[in-house]
């Protein structure tokens, strides 16, 4: 692929150089950025289309780099009794892609001079301050490295000498932002969602709109409904700061603009945000780096990205940053009988349509 789109600009390229003669200069770059798009638009449609149909894929999934929206499709429902159809308003629970947000308000928090990732969550907290939590620092629960498992239960290391993944400890994290800021969590992530400028993000606890995707398990011929949906998020199960956001397509996309363009955190604060500071063998996604909140790719191409589930709500947010590209995942039934994997398996190959792609457009521009 890569050597018949080169192939092709270069014949572009001669064509250029030999009608400028005669007619008005030709601007190559921009000749070639427009063949570029619309290369990408064609494959992307061609293969992600064949991801919807493979999978008879529930759900909204869209493309887009920086403002330019590359790929967008709505396919199912969002409310199967009654034959609602999922559309550019549709709102999802977009679960652990949730604790981007937290990660975010407690650096906000930090920024602000009222505490240091590297303070101990203990100086906050009362729960903290026994000789098992006393020394988990806010940086630990931030990468999941402070060995907390479920809250109240032992440690599962030595605080700060492996990875586990612990929603327990972002919600610990939401409780120290409302501790420091004087104000609810919700407050707080809603005065977060303003100044990332969207408009139609909530949370469990508080969502009262219209638009919101009801969460099925098992497929569009025989699915049941996942009960209390959104409310359920904010309980003790999961918990707003880990897993109990709401948003859609076009509120992530305008997120990932916001946070990875310099509109929310300083400079050097979203470089300790996007840092590797763990690792992670995810069940689905394999190996990877982590940083605060967010998945950090190993190797090529350089992407920051987070899954989220919560039942019946699989979902996946993606940005690459040298091309400013987002690529978002959002659904609202899952067959847990075949298993969690199963569920992820439209949103895996995406991701290596859109991996494949990226890793294509730096090798074309290093070409140029």
């Amino acid at each position: 692929m890569i050597k018949n789109f080169t192939f092709f600009l270069l014949s572009l390229f001669l064509f250029s150089c030999k009608t400028e003669v005669s007619q008005k200069p030709v601007d190559k770059n921009a000749v070639i950025d427009s063949t570029i798009t619309a290369f990408q638009k064609t494959l992307l449609e061609q293969q992600i289309d064949s991801v919807f149909k493979k999978y008879n894929f529930n759900g909204s999934i869209a493309v887009f780099k920086d403002s330019l929206q590359l790929y967008r499709k709505e396919n199912g429902y969002s409310d199967f009794k009654n034959k609602v159809k999922i559309d550019s308003s549709t709102i999802f629970a977009i679960g652990s892609v949730s604790k981007q947000f937290t990660a975010a308000l407690i650096l906000l928090q930090m920024e602000q001079g009222k505490l240091n990732v590297n303070d101990k969550a203990s100086k906050y907290l009362k729960a903290f301050q026994n000789k098992d939590y006393e020394n988990i620092t806010i940086h630990q629960l931030l990468n999941h490295t402070s060995g907390l498992n479920t809250f109240g239960g032992k440690l599962m290391f030595k605080s700060g000498s492996d990875f586990f993944y612990s929603n327990d400890g972002f919600n610990a994290l939401g409780q120290i932002v409302e501790v420091v800021s004087g104000k609810s969590y919700d407050e707080n992530v809603l005065e977060l969602f303003k100044k990332a400028g969207m408009k139609n993000s909530s949370t469990g606890n508080i969502f009262k709109g219209k638009n919101f995707a009801s969460a099925y398990l098992g497929n569009a011929a025989r699915f049941s409904v996942v009960p209390d949906m959104p409310k359920r998020l904010g309980g003790k199960d999961i918990g707003t700061p880990a897993g109990g956001i709401l948003s859609t397509i076009d509120d992530l996309h305008t997120w990932n603009n916001a946070l990875y363009g310099g509109k929310i955190l300083k400079p050097e604060t979203l470089k300790q945000f996007v840092s590797k500071s763990s690792e992670r063998h995810h069940a689905i996604l394999g190996k990877m780096g982590y940083g605060y909140g967010i998945m950090l790719r190993i190797g090529s191409p350089e992407s920051y990205f987070h899954s989220g589930y919560v039942k019946g709500s699989p979902s996946l947010n993606i940005y690459y940053p040298k091309t400013k590209t987002s690529v978002i995942i959002l659904s609202n039934i899952a067959d847990e009988e075949k298993g969690k994997s199963w569920a992820f398996k439209p949103h895996v190959e995406v991701k290596k349509i859109t991996d494949n792609l990226e890793n294509t457009l730096l090798q074309l521009k290093a070409k140029q």
